[in-house]
């Protein structure tokens, strides 16, 4: 049996090595880390003096790979987010419909919808003609989740009393949440969403409230697409309860 010489198996595994890439030049193009490389092995032998047009052209690709990638990363993180919101707002009005009684509905708002929601607290504020500034009916029982203010009140929170238009939802950052909406809990309150409710004919307005200790759970500059189909569907279902 003849022996191998180090200097033949030198050549062979280079020959083997050649004819793998020539045949399948996709093993060093696939390769990102060998293929810049192979670029800054070319680029040394080119010297400093020289300006590497192609050089300069791989590297701005590679920079807008990069940013590609990542927005690619991004999308994909908010279509799950958006997912998972989606499918916690449907457990959320599931638990509602499954009620069979109005005080069981109000109290489901307040603790498994909240929880579901992941929000600190739900309110529900309901104008009443019978309710004054400085004083309101109260609801026992319900007083946790439900809060009765005069005429006027809802679009005035919502608007901060100026004469502006809004939407059914508004996201919004407070220093302190209001008293008269989360009583003693107010000062933790540091986020809420605002959700206006359309009752039906001849009754007045009212609001639903979720407020949050995270000052950046609810911010104006988040989408409120969810939330404005689940104040449609808490509408209806209040609809319901009142006629």
């Amino acid at each position: 049996m003849s022996s191998v010489e180090p200097d033949d198996l030198s050549s062979y595994a280079e020959a083997d090595w050649r004819d793998r890439i020539m045949s399948d030049p996709d093993l060093i193009l696939d390769d990102r880390d060998l293929m810049r490389a192979l670029i800054a092995a070319n680029d040394r032998q080119m010297g400093g003096n020289i300006v590497d047009m192609r050089g300069i052209a791989m590297e701005r690709l590679e920079n807008r790979l990069d940013r590609l990638e990542d927005t690619h990363r991004s999308v994909i993180a908010a279509a799950y987010e958006n997912l998972a919101g989606t499918n916690q707002l449907h457990r959320a009005i599931l638990t509602l419909l499954d009620q069979t009684e109005f005080t069981g509905f109000l109290r489901a708002l307040g603790t498994d919808v909240a929880g579901t929601l992941r929000v600190d607290r739900v309110r529900l504020v309901l104008e009443s003609a019978e309710a004054t500034a400085t004083a309101a009916p109260h609801v026992q029982k319900l007083e946790d989740v439900l809060t009765v203010v005069a005429p006027g009140f809802v679009e005035s929170y919502i608007t901060g009393g100026r004469a502006v238009p809004h939407r059914q939802v508004t996201l919004r950052q407070v220093g302190d949440g209001s008293p008269m909406i989360f009583g003693a809990d107010a000062v933790w309150i540091k986020s809420e969403a605002l959700m206006a409710l359309n009752l039906g004919p001849g009754r007045l307005p009212a609001l639903l409230v979720m407020g949050s200790e995270d000052p950046h759970q609810f911010r104006p500059s988040q989408g409120t697409d969810l939330l404005t189909f689940f104040a449609g569907a808490f509408e209806r279902l209040m609809r319901r309860w009142l006629d």
